[in-house]
């Protein structure tokens, strides 16, 4: 109990710090945290602090005393043996005799124990002021802090979605302009602006992975592993650091192959680009019977292997016959 008292001494009001904590924020302090802070308002006054201050200093002196304690003891011991040695005391290197040693240890334990009772009755006499029973009262009452640690745990489980809903709300129209912007000028062939626009989807995107990986707790995910090897093989903590290792260069490999499949497929690219009339290789418009691109020279067509006809390069079936073209090489 001395010590929640002692950690309630200090220079700041608490419940002015807990009503600026709401500055900025949209949620409010409970009031049982308010009251919770006026009791320690309370406690923080000039008496309490002064009988503080006479705790501490009779702290230090004991901790004085000890320190020469120790010294002395250290000098008693080679004392005593000069004494059996039958070394005279004009020839001793220690500054008191063993006797007078002794008599100084049992004086300082005498004062120490003085002090520490002198300690133990200030303590007492801050813990029976009104202001310290009512606080430990207040406190020991666990039904006035059942709802708040409800509603912690419930706005905790709920923190992280309320983070993602509202960052998504900022990034999504950002997303959809640099998206739009991206493909616009790809159907009218402004390769810089379509480079800077899809630098810009990327970086906009980041945040949001970032975000949605916290909103799927993978961190919870990979501490959940880390418990399982623990669980499993004792001491060999070690082999974490090895799963981590096999982990990211998975993780890693997994957004590089998601980028060539879905991102970067020419395949993909080319069947929205043939149904606009725009060039497979660097999507600016193009005439229907131009077999090579007036804008950078790049053939647009494969001859079939099944019928011989020229078909369009990247579908996957022949225009002509519908044969697989998955096989063909340009």
């Amino acid at each position: 109990d001395y010590n929640i008292i002692s950690r309630s001494l200090g220079s700041t009001s608490f419940k002015q710090s807990y009503q600026q904590a709401e500055e900025g924020h949209l949620g409010k302090v409970f009031t049982t945290c308010l009251k919770y802070a006026e009791y320690k308002d309370n406690i923080n006054n000039p008496e309490n602090q002064k009988t503080e201050k006479a705790i501490n200093q009779k702290k230090s002196k004991i901790s004085t005393i000890k320190r020469a304690n120790n010294t002395i003891r250290e000098q008693y011991d080679s004392t005593l043996l000069e004494k059996i040695a039958g070394q005279s005391r004009q020839q001793s290197i220690n500054q008191v005799s063993a006797e007078q040693a002794k008599q100084k240890l049992e004086q300082n334990n005498r004062n120490i124990s003085r002090l520490q009772q002198e300690i133990n009755n200030l303590k007492n006499e801050l813990l029976s002021r009104p202001e310290s029973v009512s606080f430990i009262d207040f406190i020991k009452d666990e039904n006035k802090f059942k709802t708040i640690r409800k509603n912690y745990q419930q706005a905790s489980f709920w923190y992280p979605s309320i983070q993602f809903a509202f960052q998504s709300l900022f990034l999504l129209p950002l997303i959809f302009i640099a998206l739009s912007i991206h493909k616009f000028t790809q159907r009218r062939g402004y390769g810089l602006i379509a480079l800077i626009s899809w630098h810009l989807l990327v970086i906009f995107f980041i945040p949001l992975i970032f975000r949605i990986f916290e909103f799927l707790q993978v961190g919870a995910i990979f501490q959940f592993i880390f418990d399982i090897i623990s669980e499993i093989f004792g001491r060999l903590l070690f082999l974490v650091s090895y799963v981590y290792i096999l982990f990211i260069p998975l993780i890693g490999f997994g957004i590089i192959k998601f980028f060539q499949k879905i991102v970067f497929n020419p395949k993909l690219q080319a069947a929205s680009r043939v149904k606009k009339l725009l060039c497979i290789n660097c999507a600016k418009k193009i005439k229907p019977d131009d077999h090579y691109c007036p804008h950078c020279g790049y053939y647009q067509y494969v001859e079939c292997q099944s019928c011989h006809n020229i078909t369009y390069k990247y579908l996957p079936y022949c225009k002509h016959c519908g044969a697989c073209q998955d096989s063909v090489v340009d």
